[in-house]
This record gives C-alpha cells, sequence and structure tokens, in this order.
C-alpha cells in the first residue's frame, strides 16, 4: 500500500519503508484501516509524501471514503464498469480543485474461481476501453490478478501469470497502447522473483517485511513457499518497482 523506488539493495530498502512507515502502518488492504492509517499523525508527520495504493476489494458503498484518503495514489481493484464509473465521478466531485486524476489499475479474475473477485478475461478490453473514454478522471495505470494460491513452479510458468500477460498484450493491440505503459500487478512474497521475471511491475511483499499474516481458511505454506528476501539477481530487476504490503 506504499510506493518504494528501488534503486539498491532491495532488503535496505524495505527496511527503510519499515523503520519510516512504523510497522503498525500499511498493513491492511481494508477502506476503514486504510484511513486510519493514512490520518495517523506520526505517518503524516514523517512520510508526508507517501502514496497510498488500496489493494484490497472494492465496494461501492465504501468508495468516498476511500477517496477522502489524503495521498491516495492509486486503487488497484477496479472489478467493473460500474465501480469505475463510481469511482471517476465520486473523484471529479470530491477534488473539484484539483485537475490530477486517481491512477487505478484493473484487476481480473485470471484463476476463475469463485471465492476471488475480478473481471472475466474476456471483459478486460471493453473495460479498460470504457475507463479511457468515458471516466475523465481516472488514469488507466494496468492490469492486476492475484492467483491461485500455492502454484508449484515445478509444474511450468504460473498460468495466472502468462493470463495477464496476454490480456496486456491484447488490451495494448486492440487499444493502441504503448506495452511500456500498461503496468502490472502480480506476485507475492512466495512467488514474487517469477512475477518479477515474466514481467510483474507491482509485487505484495508485506510478509517479506513484516512476517506472514493469519487469514481464516488459507493453507499454511510448505518450507519451501514460505516468504524470502529477494536474491541479488532479482533485486537487480526491481529498479522502479512498486512494492505493495500483501
Amino acid at each position: 500500500m506504499w510506493k518504494v523506488g528501488m534503486s539498491e539493495e532491495v532488503g535496505k530498502a524495505l527496511q527503510a519503508v519499515v523503520d519510516r512507515v512504523n510497522q503498525a502502518a500499511a498493513r491492511r488492504p481494508k477502506v476503514n484501516e486504510l484511513v486510519d492509517k493514512a490520518s495517523n499523525p506520526q505517518i503524516l508527520e514523517s512520510c508526508p509524501e507517501i502514496e497510498w495504493h488500496f489493494i484490497g476489494h472494492l465496494q461501492k458503498n465504501n468508495v468516498n471514503k476511500l477517496l477522502g484518503v489524503p495521498n491516495l495514489f492509486m486503487v488497484e481493484t477496479v472489478d467493473s464498469v460500474k465501480l469505475a464509473d463510481k469511482v471517476n465521478s465520486s473523484w471529479l466531485r470530491l477534488r473539484t480543485a484539483s485537475t490530477q486524476t486517481l491512477k487505478i489499475m484493473v484487476q481480473i479474475n485470471t484463476s476463475g474461481e469463485e471465492s476471488k473477485h475480478g473481471l472475466p478475461p474476456d471483459e478486460t478490453v471493453t473495460t479498460v476501453k470504457h475507463i479511457l473514454s468515458k471516466c475523465s478522471a481516472l488514469h488507466f495505470s494496468g492490469l492486476m490478478t492475484i492467483g491461485r494460491y500455492g502454484y508449484d513452479l515445478a509444474d511450468g510458468p504460473n498460468p495466472d501469470f502468462q493470463a495477464l500477460l496476454s490480456r496486456r498484450q491484447e488490451v495494448c493491440a486492440s487499444l493502441q497502447l504503448p506495452l511500456e505503459d500498461v503496468e502490472l500487478s502480480m506476485g507475492m512474497s512466495t512467488d514474487f522473483e517469477h512475477a518479477i521475471e515474466v514481467g510483474s511491475t507491482n509485487v505484495r511483499v508485506g510478509s517479506t517485511i513484516f512476517g506472514n499474516r493469519d487469514y481464516p481458511n488459507t493453507p499454511t505454506p510448505s518450507p519451501e513457499k514460505k516468504s524470502k528476501v529477494p536474491t541479488e539477481e532479482t533485486a537487480k530487476k526491481m529498479e522502479r518497482l512498486t512494492v505493495t504490503e500483501q
């Protein structure tokens, strides 16, 4: 839920974020918790330039509350035309004195799981086209997915990552967008290195920084799938990468 430009050793950069933001900050992908953290006087004083990314599921009745967050930089989970329209109209109304657009990503349900939010993949182009043509207050930044948990790379490249790559190709070809202008948000603490290798620009490595969180109905990672620190080779690929809390 924050952005950090990677230019030196990744571990040091991540620790610097922890030191500046405080371990209690930026750990919850929920609207109410983000509002509380973003309004924390200590964070506002020590990190006035912080850029908040919202990475949780966004319901339309929480849009106004979220858009009131100071330094809100990006919403990564726009998953319908109706939600895009709501965010667009609310941003125009709440930020009447500003010409700044709100960066958004379109969330795709690449795995097809009912427990996951996101657009059906075949609606990607039409949704992005709608945002570009009808939502003047929004800046389309890229595509996001939360793939199937625990995929074993011994079986080959992650199919969710490959699906998102394919959707980006389709969007760029259909809407004549430069490939480099469409970011990809995919990969977490257990698989971020593979995600970066195949083209991710945004990864969620919260448990690498803070340790694992307990989520209901989520299996415990096997030892080989637990969070890990980036290797030097991966770190070199992480320059200008956006790192968000998991």
